[in-house]
């Protein structure tokens, strides 16, 4: 089996990163399910199913590329929060884990001269770009809400809702969900 690149290794592992963004964001829905916020739930539910879609979309690159991706285990979502805040300031944390991790792989394949690799990289980019924005405001609004989590779910029904598909989307093997 021949070696894999600096930037394909980085691929595989984000490959889990993004399988484990998908576990912790259904705990955080969860959590907010039973906390009885049901536009929170709803909110992070749906980026459970991005963060799935992300991985796939690693798992059909490497597919029209014709490489083999392994699959690996993840680790445990955290599942016992303080407050309603503590959820936030921990998506908030991963979303910027996973903006370094990003620009990680995007350094990586240009150092390698792996072109295609680049540029499969920079709708990613722009994506960690509009996750931290967005994680970072709504944690913000959380925390000047003083605890009133009426205006908290008023807020995420109102300002939070998905925008629809992005047609400059990469494809996701099995498609997107």
């Amino acid at each position: 089996m021949a070696s894999v690149s600096r930037f394909g290794q980085l691929l595989r592992e984000q490959v889990g990163n993004e399988l484990f963004a998908s576990q912790q964001y259904i705990a955080v829905a969860i959590y907010y399910d039973n906390q009885k916020l049901p536009q929170l739930a709803k909110h992070f539910y749906a980026q459970a199913v991005e963060e799935r879609n992300h991985a796939m979309m690693i798992v059909q690159h490497f597919l029209d590329r014709d490489v083999v991706v392994p699959i690996s285990g993840i680790p445990a979502p955290i599942v016992e929060f303080d407050d309603y805040i503590a959820p936030l300031t921990l998506a908030l944390g991963h979303e910027k884990k996973v903006t370094d991790q990003i620009v990680a792989l995007a350094k990586a394949a240009r150092d390698e001269g792996d072109y295609l690799g680049e540029q499969f990289m920079q709708w990613f980019l722009k994506e960690q770009v509009e996750e931290v924005a967005a994680m970072n405001t709504l944690r913000t609004v959380a925390t000047r809400t003083g605890g009133t989590l009426f205006d908290l779910e008023d807020f995420v029904s109102r300002e939070m809702a998905p925008v629809g598909s992005d047609a400059t989307a990469p494809a996701a093997a099995g498609g997107n969900l």
